[in-house]
């Protein structure tokens, strides 16, 4: 019978000694034996009829190392689980020299290995956290903004035959060029749609009359800024806009006919509402308006929730144990150095972190995720994928839908971890005493430029 030994290296980390017996592996390296002699297909013998001596001399030495491997193998699984070790990963062999094993000469053999416990810690206290829930304030401004978005998202397009205004599209081919205009061989080269009042003020004179076909050459640093700019970059998948030049070719020249506001306009903006007149219009839009800021609140709450967490949570780990852990993940032929390990490990660390706060969090408050909250978020993703409100009923298309998407195991997955978080911190932030404050929608949306810029 097997004897397993405990000992500790430091602080939530041990050392597990395993000595075998060769009665513990013989029986199973015999039987492994006479299977594989029933099995094996070997030129000049009938199937099942391989002598067995000519087994054990072809492939007696590679089963009789996995049958001695599984042996220790079962032994520590069956070890941890006995003695309830809530161990990192998995145990890390230490010294392993397979040279040892000779099926000739059978004997005992000595496996050490190494294991990380999970620490114990305490989760800060929510209610005490010195919090701020933002409260953006809808002005009549921002209602006659969100009025005219909609005129023109649901007018009619038009082309006319050059650039009038700011409120032109210009269809663009951008085509990435060098300083002086040559094109960049391998560049980017992208459509995309911008209105003329989304280039810098100072240069939209210079678009006016420009016909479809023609081209003009500009920087982005030179010809946007602002939101805009951060719009631009995105698209072009740009980092930095320093040193990019680009040609760009009108390929279309737009004009949208913005909406009437009439009935026709208020039933198609929401159907199953009674909306007859601006006035009502814009409440209802500033009730909506109201409700996103609202979110969107609610989402930088979260944030400061998730940085209160995470920083006020003292958390002690075997490091020595985990760096050995990190340096034998990845890929097998290439070994990662010490200097590799240690960059990558402070932020290997900080989401091994988060990992143990959030399971913590989800254990102890009981947090679920039933089928039908799975079955509604696919339902609603489906909803906003097609532009469509809220239906009355589930109709059949629907639910077939939402049927095959149940059968997909990633997206059942993704899904499942998506509204796991989300309850998650909507439990956290149900637990906090935030000071509201009110803010206005540039100071908000300036506030979470800043926090981005300095976690990046």
């Amino acid at each position: 019978m097997a004897t397993v030994t405990q000992k500790e290296v430091a602080p939530l980390h041990k050392e597990i000694n395993i000595l075998i017996n060769k009665e513990d592996y013989l029986p199973q390296f015999e039987k492994a034996l006479k299977d594989y002699s029933k099995k094996a297909n070997i030129p000049g013998f009938r199937k099942g009829m391989v002598p067995a001596g000519l087994i054990k001399k072809m492939y007696g030495n590679s089963l009789f190392v996995d049958e001695v491997l599984r042996t220790v193998d079962k032994e520590i699984v069956n070890y941890i689980e006995t003695e309830k070790l809530d161990i990192f990963a998995q145990p890390l062999p230490l010294d392993v020299n397979l040279n040892q094993i000779d099926f000739n000469n059978p004997a005992n053999y000595n496996f050490s290995f190494e294991v990380g416990m999970k620490p114990d810690f305490q989760l800060p206290d929510l209610k005490t956290q010195p919090l701020k829930r933002y409260k953006v304030q809808v002005t009549d401004e921002m209602i006659e903004e969100e009025v005219e978005r909609l005129q023109t998202r649901y007018g009619n397009m038009t082309e006319p035959e050059a650039v009038t205004g700011d409120e032109n599209v210009l269809n663009l081919t951008f085509i990435e060029t060098d300083a002086e205009g040559k094109e960049v061989e391998g560049g980017i080269r992208k459509d995309n749609s911008v209105l003329v009042k989304y280039f810098k003020e100072s240069m939209r004179p210079s678009l006016i009359g420009k016909k479809t076909g023609e081209e003009f050459q500009i920087s982005i640093d030179e010809a946007f800024e602002g939101q805009e700019k951060e719009w631009i970059l995105n698209d072009l998948a740009i980092d930095s806009a320093t040193d990019k030049h680009f040609k760009l070719l009108i390929t279309k020249v737009g004009l949208v006919e913005k909406r009437e506001l009439d009935e026709e306009f208020y039933k198609q903006m929401f159907p199953n509402e009674e909306i007859s007149n601006q006035d009502q219009l814009k409440e209802r839009l500033r009730t909506e308006l109201q409700n996103q800021w609202n979110n969107e609140s609610s989402n930088q709450l979260q944030h400061q929730l998730y940085h209160v967490i995470l920083d006020a949570t003292h958390i002690d780990f075997p490091q020595d144990f985990l760096k050995r852990w990190v340096k034998t993940q990845g890929d097998k032929n290439e070994v990662k150095t010490d200097e590799q390990v240690e960059q990558e490990f402070p932020n290997f660390l900080n989401q091994l972190k988060w990992t143990l706060i959030t399971d913590k969090l989800i254990t102890e408050n009981n947090i679920q995720v039933h089928q039908e909250d799975l079955r509604e978020f696919a339902k609603q993703q489906l909803l906003g994928y097609m532009g469509m409100g809220a239906l009355d009923e589930e109709q059949q298309w629907v639910k077939e839908y939402i049927d095959r998407m149940m059968k997909d195991k990633k997206y059942v997955e993704d899904a499942y971890n998506r509204l796991q978080t989300q309850k998650m911190f909507e439990w956290a932030e149900s637990q906090v005493n935030a000071d509201e404050v009110s803010i206005s929608k540039d100071e908000f949306i300036h506030m979470n430029q800043q926090h981005q810029h300095q976690h990046h």
